[in-house]
């Protein structure tokens, strides 16, 4: 009981000082990996870089030693990384305390819906999510996720549009007004040095190479080569109008918002009261504030955009300040620095005293030192009313992950796995992180490879990578003040072509055509609804669960005559010579209320079709479980194939089956004697019964009753 409780202990039957040279070793290496990307994930999912390390704390070490699993690490990974981006984003502005909040908040509820799935042993529930699905999702969302990087490696800066293909439109739209080549030639490096030592050398955490390469570049020359001025340092009215123009807008939507908090209570009272007519008046005055909301919201878009697609040239003056003008309209006179400066425009009105101008590249700037703070999530119940479906896609598809790379791991090992351990210990992982600021995690594949590599023997390996992560929260910081963001975006890039799996369609429709359909029609839906990506996953289910009911309804029945190989086969696939006299009948699957009447309709259409049968035998071997509803069709074509003179019989009733005929009568209706234990005798009994008055020597039947005869 205790090693239930506690997993982690069993790690120490036979453990030596050799296992732990082994973990430690591996729990460093993988933190050479994790480290970086961890960085690079947490911005994908739409938070401060730093935040990875945070969700590298904790997660890590509190999943592997509850978990099952020893060799599995946990961490930020792209897909969760992803969909944390497109559930939060509805609710507050992308980096904001708001946004971090909320983040945290999900990683709570996450950490939850695993581990009420775990403690009850509810991990089948997965299985609502079918392969099918879950490829064209996967391969929606890497290319989802490799192109939201784009934007970084260009050095250009847009806002998210309603559908992730418009924003890319919009990214190669700037790209093409203005591309920072610096940017671009750095990402493209650390690409190069990532994938050369991937290639050259495994073993090589090719990661943190580029990391480290890319930052003494980025320090050495300067690349990130900011100037913060006053509105005066720019030389153009234009400019000024619209800052002005943007700060007034922006700053009118917070009394909006707070009327429209206001609005929205007094309706609430209005309709809690009956009183209709101050609910009418409520949602009029919620409408039109909604409306100015939104408005001033797109005329915040327009000052951002026409903001950011202006260039600028600079001058430095004698007592080294430096002046702006628009490109091109430098006075006479005067010469440039021969660097091209943007205004930096964020979701924040601008502080005309200290604007931000940038003339290099972007860079992931100071990084709090320290451990974060230890505090439990504030808890908003509309909040978490809106983020749990959220969550349950999240839970499912994060536990979808881990459970596919411990259980691969698992098959090389020898190790035993229990999926209810590794949800419960994946839950409390996300519990525990969101204490220390985490945001949702998972299983990583290339870092659980890189563990098991690199000959990690137990869970401890987790914990020396947390405890790594912990030392450069506390003293490394400085050092990754220079790295570029666009080499980030590089991380995620090279790391998310694993993801891509074209195969994976192929081999679906090969399978079956509808599931090769599901996967396909996933994949757009994931595309095209991006970034509400639930949509796609929703769509996929949905159709998975339609073809699941359609053929539960309309399982298959196969009318069966003997081969050449003297087996009993299907008359439709092979071609066959049916019996006029004797039909053969199987039913392959569960017999219920939602497909008993398809088995009546079948039956009866044989009675119709067939004017010299004699008698049915239904092969009931397919028949696994029946019902009340079942057990009555049953009944039912008893009497009605008999009413019609014919004989109907059944063979191969299992067990579970045999159960319900008998509490029911219907062995009594049916007779004892028609009740066969395999399709072979069932046909020596009735088949010279059934040729009484037809005796024909070429029955395709009949070479294979006289063989069982003989």
């Amino acid at each position: 009981m205790v090693a239930k409780v506690f997993p982690f202990l069993a790690w120490f039957k036979n453990y030596d000082k050799a296992s732990l040279q082994l973990d430690a070793l591996s729990g460093l290496t993988v933190a050479l990996v994790l480290i970086p990307q961890s960085m690079a994930y947490a911005q994908l999912a739409g938070l401060p870089a730093y935040y990875g390390l945070y969700a590298s704390f904790l997660p890590p070490m509190v999943a592997a030693l509850f978990g099952s699993s020893r060799q599995l690490a946990t961490g930020p990974v792209a897909i969760v990384s992803l969909m944390t981006s497109a559930s939060l984003a509805p609710l507050a502005t992308i980096g904001s305390p708001g946004y971090i909040a909320y983040a945290v908040l999900l990683a709570l509820m996450v950490g939850i819906f695993q581990l009420s799935l775990g403690v009850l042993r509810l991990g089948l529930v997965v299985n609502f999510l079918s392969h099918p699905v879950v490829n064209g999702f996967t391969n929606a969302a890497a290319l989802i996720i490799a192109s939201s990087q784009l934007s970084k490696m260009f050095g250009v800066y847009v806002d998210n549009a309603p559908h992730h293909y418009e924003t890319i439109i919009n990214v190669v739209k700037a790209a093409m007004h203005y591309t920072h080549w610096p940017t671009l030639l750095i990402g493209a490096f650390a690409f190069g040095i990532m994938y050369g030592l991937r290639w050259l050398s495994p073993r090589i955490p090719n990661v943190l190479v580029a990391v480290v390469i890319t930052t003494a570049i980025s320090w050495s020359t300067g690349f990130q080569h900011d100037r913060v001025v006053g509105i005066d340092a720019i030389e153009s009215a234009d400019v000024h109008h619209l800052i002005e123009a943007f700060n007034k807008a922006f700053t009118a939507i917070s009394p909006l918002a707070e009327e429209r908090t206001r609005l929205g209570e007094a309706s609430s009272k209005a309709k809690q009261s009956h009183d209709e007519i101050h609910v009418l008046d409520a949602d009029h005055m919620l409408e039109v504030t909604n409306w100015n909301i939104d408005h001033l919201k797109e005329e915040v878009h327009e000052h951002r955009e026409n903001l950011r697609s202006i260039l600028f040239d600079g001058v430095v003056q004698a007592d080294d300040s430096m002046k702006f003008y628009p490109q091109g309209k430098v006075p006479a006179g005067m010469q440039s620095d021969g660097r091209t400066w943007r205004v930096k425009v964020g979701n924040e009105p601008l502080d005309t005293g200290n604007l931000k101008m940038m003339g290099g590249g972007a860079v992931v700037g100071n990084i709090p030192r320290g451990l974060p703070s230890m505090s439990v999530p504030k808890i908003e119940i509309g909040v978490m009313l809106h983020l749990m479906p959220f969550a349950a896609i999240i839970s499912l598809l994060g536990f979808m992950e881990a459970i596919a790379i411990a259980k691969a791991m698992a098959g090389k090992t020898g190790q035993r796995l229990d999926p209810n351990q590794e949800l419960i210990g994946q839950g409390l992982g996300n519990i525990v992180g969101a204490i220390g600021k985490s945001y949702p995690t998972s299983g990583s594949f290339s870092r659980s490879a890189v563990n098991l590599q690199a000959r990690a023997v137990s869970g401890l390996s987790s914990v020396f990578t947390s405890l790594a992560v912990v030392i450069v929260l506390l003293f490394f910081t400085p050092l990754l003040y220079h790295l570029p963001q666009a080499v980030l975006a590089a991380v995620i890039m090279m790391a998310v072509i694993g993801l891509l799996n074209v195969s994976g369609f192929i081999h679906a429709w090969k399978a079956k055509w509808y599931d090769g359909a599901i996967s396909i029609i996933s994949f757009v839906s994931t595309l095209v609804f991006a970034p509400h990506l639930d949509k796609g996953i929703m769509i996929g289910v949905a159709l998975s669960l339609m073809v699941f009911l359609y053929k539960s309804m309309r399982p298959r029945v196969a009318f069966l005559s003997r081969s050449e190989d003297e087996e009993l086969r299907c008359v439709a696939t092979h071609g066959l010579q049916e019996c006029p006299y004797v039909t053969l009948v199987r039913f392959d699957g569960p017999l219920f209320f939602a497909n008993a009447s398809y088995l009546e309709d079948t039956i009866t259409e044989i009675i119709r079709s067939k004017k010299g049968l004699n008698h049915i035998l239904i092969a009931a071997q397919g028949i696994n479980d029946i019902d009340s509803s079942g057990e009555e069709t049953l009944s039912l074509l008893v009497d009605r194939v008999r009413s019609n003179g014919i004989d109907i019989s059944m063979s191969g009733v299992n067990e579970s089956v045999m159960e319900v005929f008998d509490r029911t009568h219907f062995l009594a209706k049916i007779g004892e004697d028609h009740l066969f234990p395999t399709l072979e005798k069932g046909l020596v009994a009735i088949h010279e019964a059934a040729h009484a008055d037809n005796h024909e020597a070429n029955c395709p039947l009949l070479n294979a009753c006289r063989l069982v005869e003989n």
